[in-house]
């Protein structure tokens, strides 16, 4: 992975109603980032659809720009909000969601903005998570979207998270991707942050817990794993992103993993593959794609190597339906 040398431009489109904590919990650590790395390396804006002024659920907020103003040259756009974003339908914010979907620029959702992303019908095919509030909503009113109960989640140019401090979580995984794993725990300790969550809360394992993992570097190695799903890193990215040499990598995973890297690496996606072939109809060649593989006959021979059955197989005739966000 090439080192990022311009700042990232993130952009934070604010809907009426929407939580302060879970905005402050997105922007502060790229506050710090930019502190910490002793240069700019985050470039913020905030948007909203009149401009001005954005008053957050308790009456703090920013100063935006219009969306007929705003700069779309952006790396990422978030969607931020609270509420109820289900019955939230402006037109001018659909369609500014679908207008920089359709130049290329990634897109997130924080909190419930899952959901006005789903409305403008951009998360075809893609995992996502949405506050835990709004799930069962979400899942009556799109039954085909791929929405997992987790504290983020990113699947290639889509980045979602919960509300609350599930943005530390998911900025803390952006960070290591782009600066490396030593200055994304240097944030989170900045913030004292230790990732504890009650037991309701949409989470996933923390993978020093979950793998039984005692160095630091297998427990950034994983957790840049499992937010890299759908876009595998290589080895000397991870290495790199690790602060640690390949080979040495490879030595501490055949000793607390016993399996190598890219072995691990592949078995997570197809753990993945597996989950998605049980909760969705989503095609093969989507499946595949969401999980990293160049090609559904790459994806199938692995599966079979890793489950001893087909996807098709393992599917059991279940039938296969394009999946659609669209309202």
């Amino acid at each position: 992975m090439p080192a990022v040398s311009r700042p990232r431009r993130y952009g934070f489109l604010l809907l009426p109603g929407y939580a302060l904590m879970s905005t402050a919990s997105a922007v502060e650590p790229l506050r710090a980032a930019n502190l910490l790395g002793g240069r700019p390396l985050y470039e913020l804006q905030f948007l909203s659809a009149e401009g001005g002024f954005s008053p957050s659920s308790v009456a703090g907020g920013f100063d935006t720009v219009p969306l007929a103003d705003a700069d779309e040259n952006l790396d990422i756009m978030f969607v931020v909000a609270g509420g109820e974003p289900l019955a939230q339908r402006d037109p001018r914010v659909l369609a500014f969601v679908r207008r920089l979907a359709r130049r290329g620029v990634a897109l997130g959702g924080i909190s419930g903005g899952a959901a006005i992303l789903a409305a403008a019908g951009v998360m075809a095919a893609r995992r996502f998570t949405v506050h835990w509030q709004h799930l069962d909503a979400m899942r009556e009113t799109w039954p085909d979207a791929l929405i997992e109960r987790r504290l983020f989640v990113i699947d290639r140019d889509r980045f979602t998270c919960a509300g609350g401090m599930a943005p530390l979580d998911m900025m803390h995984a952006l960070i290591a991707s782009a600066h490396g794993a030593g200055l994304a725990r240097a944030v989170s300790d900045w913030f004292i942050h230790t990732g504890i969550r009650e037991a309701e809360a949409p989470q996933q394992l923390d993978p020093a817990r979950k793998y039984d993992l005692h160095h630091p570097a297998l427990v950034a190695m994983v957790e840049l794993m499992t937010s890299h799903i759908a876009d595998p890193l290589g080895l000397g990215d991870l290495g790199q992103l690790c602060d640690m040499t390949p080979r040495h990598l490879e030595r501490l995973a055949q000793a607390q993993l016993g399996e190598s890297v890219m072995q691990f690496y592949r078995r997570l996606r197809l753990d993945k593959a597996r989950e998605l072939l049980a909760q969705s109809g989503l095609p093969l060649a989507e499946i595949a794609q969401a999980t990293g593989f160049a090609s559904r006959s790459h994806f199938s021979r692995s599966f079979r190597a890793q489950f001893g059955a087909s996807p098709s197989a393992r599917r059991q005739r279940r039938p296969e339906r394009p999946v659609s966000a669209d309202p």
